[in-house]
């Protein structure tokens, strides 16, 4: 069974409660890395500036500690990997925080910005 290496643990366990639940149970199906939870001002700015995000530091749910998004990316390719692993990760992922009654909200669905590796919390 797939689990978390020493990074992916470290960004994991900057996220809420609720997306940890979601990441300990996607893993168990696939196998991804947490290449993001939280994210400080210099880390924010530098994913805006290179094209990576659409907010400045603090508007991003990146920037709320614990942290209320995270990014991930299949394993062992990365951001090489196909679409189509992009698309069956997140199908693991967003099943997992269906089961587990958490809304969650994935940036390959966004019809303005894809950003397939991230996931958020959808709030009020």
């Amino acid at each position: 069974m797939p689990s978390f290496g020493v990074n992916s643990r470290k960004h994991r366990d900057t996220c809420d409660s609720e997306l940890i639940a979601i990441l300990d149970e996607a893993i168990k199906h696939t196998d991804f890395s947490v290449i993001w939870g939280y994210r400080d001002m210099e880390a924010q700015n530098k994913a805006f500036n290179e094209g990576n995000s659409k907010l400045r530091f603090p508007k991003s749910k990146h920037n709320h500690l614990p942290a209320r998004a995270f990014d991930v990316i299949p394993y062992p390719d990365g951001f090489g990997a196909s679409t189509a692993e992009f698309y069956k990760m997140a199908t693991y992922v967003l099943a997992a925080a269906s089961a587990l009654g958490v809304p969650l909200r994935w940036g390959g669905h966004w019809t303005t910005f894809s950003d397939l590796a991230h996931f958020e919390l959808m709030e009020d």
